[in-house]
């Protein structure tokens, strides 16, 4: 792959149109779990596989020291993290770069719904 090629590039666009989707319907203003809720049923119309809510477990020096939970991981590549909040901020991109760390997954994207405009950032491992 080249510096400049996007990675999943038409599997990330799918994935934006459902996005989209969901903030024109609904707008901002909503809780987390409503964005989640009606993207997966975006996904589901564009018969784009995921999986949601993924227990992953974080070890250290192999020693188990931690769970997170994904909001989604995407065809079993991209990792989908919802926000719902007025901006997102450093320690969001940075918590979805140690999702794609634990999991060994190349591409993350950082989605925040609670702008008038939909905000998202691709963090790529």
């Amino acid at each position: 792959m080249s510096s400049g090629e996007i990675i999943y590039r038409e599997l990330s666009f799918q994935i934006m149109k459902a996005v989209f989707e969901v903030h024109n319907t609904l707008g901002p203003g909503f809780i987390e779990s409503v964005y989640e809720e009606a993207l997966a049923h975006e996904l589901t119309l564009y018969q784009i596989p995921f999986e949601r809510q993924i227990e992953i477990k974080v070890h250290y020096k192999e020693k188990l020291v931690g769970t997170h939970r994904l909001d989604f991981v995407v065809a079993d590549k991209i990792i989908l993290e919802l926000k719902a909040v007025s901006a997102l901020t450093d320690t969001f991109k940075q918590q979805t770069l140690s999702y794609l760390k634990a999991t060994g997954l190349k591409l993350g994207i950082l989605i925040n719904f609670g702008t008038a405009k939909v905000e998202y950032i691709r963090i790529v491992n």
